[in-house]
């Protein structure tokens, strides 16, 4: 067993960072064999209807835990004999790590973010905010978002404070939208304009909205693609114009897509293939 991996991981712990074990290439351990291509219903150690329970280190960034109990227990020792690294869940901290992979990149957080906790890699930095957002990769040359839904790999401590996450950084994962190919379409139901009255009574009825979405996301046993298009479509034409929907709702949307497999990157299409076929 990598013993000061372990060790490690249960200091990142303690600190309220969800970790887990990466293997060479740092990638997550591989699903047992019960959770091969989700068929358990997925995300371990999360507290969120149709979580599978599976004690291994299943399902990627999923599995990442604070509780030191899991951390150190049979079922993650194999992991722990062949991990190469640790990695940590920034969502699950209330974190957003924004990963410079080059100089130029560099240079331009440099120029356009400001400062913050900043930690060096092995081609780049990382700059740690304290908030969180959807993750999206490429975002602009040599730059990826890792938030919700996503993990990091622990490289210390780093330098400065974590500031607030800024908007630049929360713009950087909306895409310009491309007309040529995602022109507006026409709806079966009005929609109400930017600016005007809330249609939603209370919280609980955007909750329930969003948490009915989920379940649809959840549920989908084939065309799951297609599913998650057509549910972010069917939340942001009843919830997209009033201002209602947070980072939270968002963030629930795409964590229950990336449990079905979904990438980040195809989550951040969808969505904004919605906002586009919306006139958002």
């Amino acid at each position: 067993m990598n013993r000061h991996l372990l060790n490690a991981a249960l200091r990142l712990a303690a600190d309220g960072l969800p970790v887990l074990p990466l293997r060479r290439g740092k990638l997550p351990f591989g699903n047992c064999p019960a959770c091969a291509r989700n068929a358990c219903g997925g995300r371990p150690n999360m507290k969120a209807a149709g979580a599978c329970g599976c004690p291994a280190p299943c399902h990627a960034w999923a599995a990442a835990t604070t509780d030191p109990h899991v951390i150190a227990s049979p079922a993650w020792a194999q992991a722990w004999r062949q991990a190469a690294a640790v990695a940590y869940h920034p969502g699950g901290a209330g974190l957003t790590v924004v990963d410079l992979d080059d100089p130029a990149a560099i240079e331009w957080a440099r120029a356009t973010l400001p400062d913050t906790l900043t930690v060096a890699t092995t081609r780049g930095e990382h700059w740690i905010y304290q908030g969180t957002m959807p993750s999206a990769n490429a975002v602009r040359p040599g730059v990826d978002i890792k938030s919700l839904a996503a993990y990091a790999r622990w490289l210390g401590h780093g330098t400065g404070a974590a500031k607030p996450l800024p908007d630049s950084v929360r713009a950087l994962a909306v895409k310009d939208p491309e007309p040529a190919r995602r022109a507006p379409r026409s709806l079966t139901a009005p929609l109400r304009g930017r600016g005007g009255d809330c249609p939603h009574r209370t919280p609980a009825y955007l909750d329930r909205g969003v948490s009915m979405a989920v379940q649809r996301i959840t549920e989908a046993r084939s065309a799951v693609h297609a599913t998650v298009y057509r549910t972010f479509l069917a939340v942001l034409s009843t919830h997209g114009r009033c201002g209602c929907l947070t980072d939270t709702h968002v963030g629930r949307l795409f964590t229950a897509a990336q449990a079905k497999g979904e990438s980040p990157r195809h989550c951040a299409d969808a969505w904004t293939n919605a906002l586009t076929t919306l006139g958002l």
